[in-house]
């Protein structure tokens, strides 16, 4: 076999390898990393320039990459562990690939970086409150009275109202909030769903997990929160209604109730002018699943 054909097959292996890059996201987290002598940049600027040439040089090769969130302080905490000098690029690249497991991450699809870095960091939020909340479900037990795993109760409760939820939602792009407030976080999770070509809903896994984890927590501890849905359809106007959490189960909200917190700054508490062409509407029934039954 002769040398260029060798040159050939190392290019076509170099494009069925994926690689994973890790992307400090701010300034705070990139000076961080300018205390290691190793570290070659020092413009935080220039650096992600630098980081989006090469992401297009690899895709214009048809090489994958998966962007991976670069955390300073986890990076200090895992070569601690593991025994690795932080001041060397080989600890840098064993922490990247740790990453690709086990950290927020986004594939690169040639999109530019000012866009995919809100997206990495959204993922990065999204699995922070999902480990917490299922950490406080786990640690919640079992009942005192019938002996059953508090949180994986209601874990499957908070599954079958979601199920309930999405089936009696009208057609188009829904958008649903969940919001739990007086567990020791405030908590806020977020679903999207749309119908495929076949009028079947499509989910993204991660976020369905995360979302039906923060309501199950919800439910489980009784806590303050609700549930908001809305609904997006090309030529009609866009639907808003919710529920309360109470007990194990939802409670409707009236139209006016949906209008009032929509209308009313968070923060200040000041009334705003409400969206043109929305219906803030009472939700659709439930059914016996959507209704308060046993709580803990």
């Amino acid at each position: 076999m002769t040398h260029t054909d060798h040159q050939t097959m190392r290019r076509v292996l170099r494009r069925e390898i994926a690689g994973t890059i890790g992307l400090l996201t701010d300034e705070h987290d990139f000076r961080a990393m300018r205390r290691y002598r190793s570290f070659a940049f020092d413009d935080h600027t220039i650096y992600l320039q630098q980081v989006e040439a090469l992401l297009k040089t690899r895709a214009s090769r048809g090489s994958h990459t998966t962007v991976a969130l670069f955390d300073p302080l986890e990076y200090a905490e895992f070569c601690a562990d593991t025994g690795l000098d932080p001041d060397i690029p080989s600890s840098r690249t064993r922490f990247t690939a740790e990453l690709a497991a086990t950290g927020p991450s986004l594939p690169y699809d040639g999109q530019p970086l000012a866009d995919l870095v809100p997206d990495l960091i959204d993922e990065a939020v999204r699995q922070a409150t999902w480990e917490y909340a299922a950490t406080l479900l786990t640690r919640l037990g079992a009942c005192a009275t019938c002996g059953e795993d508090i949180g994986r109760a209601a874990f499957a409760r908070a599954s079958s109202l979601l199920v309930r939820i999405l089936d009696t939602a009208g057609p188009g792009h829904r958008h649903l909030v969940c919001s739990v407030s007086s567990t020791p976080e405030a908590l806020v999770s977020v679903l999207h769903a749309d119908d495929d070509a076949k009028g079947s809903t499509e989910l993204d896994e991660a976020e369905a997990l995360e979302f039906t984890t923060v309501l199950a927590l919800g439910i489980a501890t009784q806590s303050t929160g609700g549930l908001v849905m809305r609904t997006s359809t090309p030529g009609t106007a866009d639907t808003i209604y919710g529920w309360r959490l109470r007990g194990d189960g939802l409670e409707p909200l009236t139209a006016g109730e949906v209008f009032d917190a929509y209308c009313t700054d968070i923060e200040s508490g000041d009334l705003i002018s409400p969206e043109s062409n929305v219906d803030y509407t009472v939700p659709p029934d439930l059914g016996e699943t959507g209704g308060r039954g046993h709580t803990h």
